[in-house]
């Protein structure tokens, strides 16, 4: 008996140490639990450095992981196996599953996102959806091309930048933020841009950031954005980093934008001088520093980097250029009092001019209305039936070579409109679309010229003619009333003419000129004069530069525009009215200038002083013809049509480009 419960104590013992030794084999052989734990045994940061197989039989080291900086990151609830799918095993040297995806963030959050929108849920994630779009835009950048020494991977990855295992971008506005931000020159340069980074730490910027620790400084990220990295040689990066300098130097930014550089860098073309042609990218230093690309020893030659006097080049940059301001602005009486003093003279021009004549034009066009509606108008002279004149006859008011000259002023004076507030409205929503379809700035600078020289010859052809003919003859008086030099009695018209507007008496009894067509007539002689001579200073700047300082070219650019500005919009405006839109003259157009004559009836209302004169001489029969044909007549009316639709949109356009519309 005892000896068989020896024996199955024996047995049972035996079978227990069987079953014990079982489960450690099993237990040897079963993978280890993959989790934090387990992988940070290995791998935190502080344990032994641990290396694996690189290209060229060169070993790479593993990044360790910082515990504490992952418990601060957006990860830190993730498990390790979450993106490293292809670790199956928690020992040294892992078996690894085949065919298995490496870790890559931007599938990962790709795939997060898709499934967010699936869902319903991608307003509860908006930066899950900031991550999306910062994919979509490194896809497309300079870092994501083929690096040229190891082709199978990419320039830069996000992992190089972003730190994976710890990422934590600091919400804006925070002093975490502005910390992380002075981190950002260290993480580009240190391992990819050394050069850059050294000019850097010598730069205004860089002595914020890195000297002063000042996150106020400028960052890589600033200039090149973050995910959307261009080649800086390329368009895109060239237009957005001016707008890029813009965001703190915003004031700088609007004083580029007034100069020819900057208006044809704002119609999206980058071969004009940038921030960066003046200033230096990542060394830039301040103004009075010698080193400084703007120190005025040094801005002649920085000048003559574009202003290069080469065959295919600009012609060379001279004395001149070096007081040029290209932040020149027009608030700074201290810094800039030639800007200041004009611009004040301009504005009162604009605001005289515009004043004046917007309420002429509202009050005649009110008084002629009223009359209109109340039938209370001079009953005009029927000069067929006082005179005997056979009915249909019209008076000769403008010779063909008028006409012509007209006409072609008309023309010339449209496209210099076009093709010049196109440039100076650059910032308007038309006059990129403009400039492209008229083949850019450089087309539009040929077609500006070649216009201007045409109306500045159609002005000389007048006025040597006009001279000639006036010299020549014996009756000519220069104040009579056949001239157009202002005299007492258009004073005297004028104030009649208002005292008419308000019912205070008679319409003045105008002569051949009105004092707004002799107003007209002399605007030409300022304009050609003020436009012209300033657009000739800034077609040869190097001509003008050898005798002129440099603040010539800012004050010729502020006038040659806003004297355009002031003869585009005072041309369809106050001119249409008076030649075209008054009720008297609806329908439009009046097409006289177009044919050269006017019924008797209406000649002897707009100028009856000349009528009367005529009669008394003896001298009408003279000047009169028949009417001019049906199809002369059609013709004219289409033709002042056209020209009055191109004058109107011209019109919107300057109006919209004033506004920044």
């Amino acid at each position: 008996m005892h000896l068989k419960n020896l024996a199955a104590r024996i047995l049972t013992i035996g079978a227990c140490l069987l079953a014990v030794s079982t489960l450690a084999n099993a237990a040897d052989k079963a993978p280890a639990k993959l989790d934090n734990a387990s992988c940070l045994s290995c791998h935190e940061a502080g344990k032994h450095k641990i290396e694996v197989p690189g290209k060229d039989d060169e070993n790479r080291p593993l990044t360790p992981v910082n515990v504490a900086k992952l418990g601060k990151s957006v990860h830190a609830k993730m498990e390790c196996v979450a993106c490293h799918t292809d670790i199956v095993d928690a020992k040294e040297n892992h078996q690894k599953v085949a065919n298995a995806a490496k870790p890559d963030c931007a599938s990962c959050h790709e795939q997060l996102w898709n499934a967010s929108r699936k869902n319903g849920q991608e307003k509860s994630l908006p930066r899950l959806g900031v991550v999306a779009q910062n994919i979509e835009a490194y896809r497309e950048s300079f870092h994501a091309r083929p690096d040229s020494d190891d082709p199978d991977r990419a320039k830069a990855t996000c992992h190089e930048c972003h730190a994976t295992h710890e990422f934590a971008v600091p919400a804006k506005g925070t002093p975490e933020r502005d910390q992380w931000r002075l981190t950002v020159p260290q993480t580009c340069g240190a391992k990819c841009h050394e050069e850059q980074l050294e000019d850097f730490e010598g730069s205004v910027h860089g002595e914020l950031v890195m000297g002063k620790e000042d996150p106020k400084g400028a960052v890589c990220s600033d200039c090149h954005s973050t995910h959307q990295i261009k080649g800086a040689s390329s368009d895109a990066f060239k237009l957005k980093n001016v707008e890029a300098c813009g965001d703190c130097h915003q004031e700088e930014l609007n004083s580029y934008r007034d100069t020819y550089h900057g208006q044809v860098h704002k119609l999206g073309f980058t071969y004009t001088a940038k921030c960066s042609n003046c200033h230096g990218s990542h060394g830039i230093k301040k103004g009075d520093d010698p080193a400084s690309k703007v120190n005025p020893k040094n801005r002649l030659k920085t000048c003559q980097s574009c202003h290069n006097g080469k065959p295919n080049g600009l012609p060379l940059a001279t004395e001149g250029f070096i007081t040029f301001g290209p932040h020149a602005n027009s608030h700074d009486f201290d810094k800039y009092p030639q800007m200041w003093i004009t611009t004040k003279f301009m504005v009162g021009l604009l605001i005289g001019v515009f004043a004046f004549f917007w309420l002429h034009c509202a009050l005649w066009y009110y008084r002629e209305w009223q009359e209109r509606k109340t039938k209370t108008h001079e009953t005009r002279v029927r000069a067929h039936e006082a005179l005997g004149i056979p009915p249909g006859k019209h008076f000769v008011r403008f010779a063909w070579g008028w006409r012509v000259a007209h006409l072609c002023f008309a023309l010339v004076t449209m496209t210099l409109v076009l093709t010049g507030t196109t440039v100076m409205f650059a910032d308007s929503s038309w006059a990129p679309v403009v400039a492209s379809a008229l083949g850019g700035p450089k087309v539009l600078g040929y077609i500006h010229r070649i216009a201007a020289a045409c109306f500045v010859g159609i002005f000389m052809i007048h006025f040597i003619y006009v001279m000639q003919k006036l010299l020549r003859s014996k009756t000519f008086r220069w104040f009579g009333p056949d001239s157009l030099i202002p005299n007492w009695k258009d004073l005297k018209d004028c104030v009649d003419m208002f005292k008419w507007f308000f019912g205070k008496g008679p319409r003045p009894h105008f002569d051949r000129w009105t004092y707004f067509e002799k107003f007209d007539y002399w605007a030409v002689f300022w304009g050609v004069n003020i436009i012209g001579w300033s657009g000739l200073m800034l077609a040869f700047p190097h001509v003008t530069a050898k005798f002129l300082p440099g603040w010539v070219f800012n004050v010729g650019t502020l006038v040659h525009g806003e004297e355009a500005f002031l003869a585009a919009v005072f041309l369809f405006t106050v001119h249409f009215f008076n030649n075209h839109f008054r009720p008297d003259k609806l329908p439009p157009p009046d097409v006289v200038m177009f044919t050269g004559t006017q019924s008797l009836e209406e000649f002897s209302h707009e100028h009856p002083a000349q009528y009367q004169r005529l009669v008394e001489s003896g001298e009408l029969e003279k000047y009169l013809v028949d009417a001019p044909s049906r199809q002369m007549h059609v013709g004219s009316v289409i033709l002042g049509l056209l020209l009055i639709t191109v004058g109107l949109t011209l019109l919107v356009l300057v109006t919209t480009g004033f506004f920044k519309i």
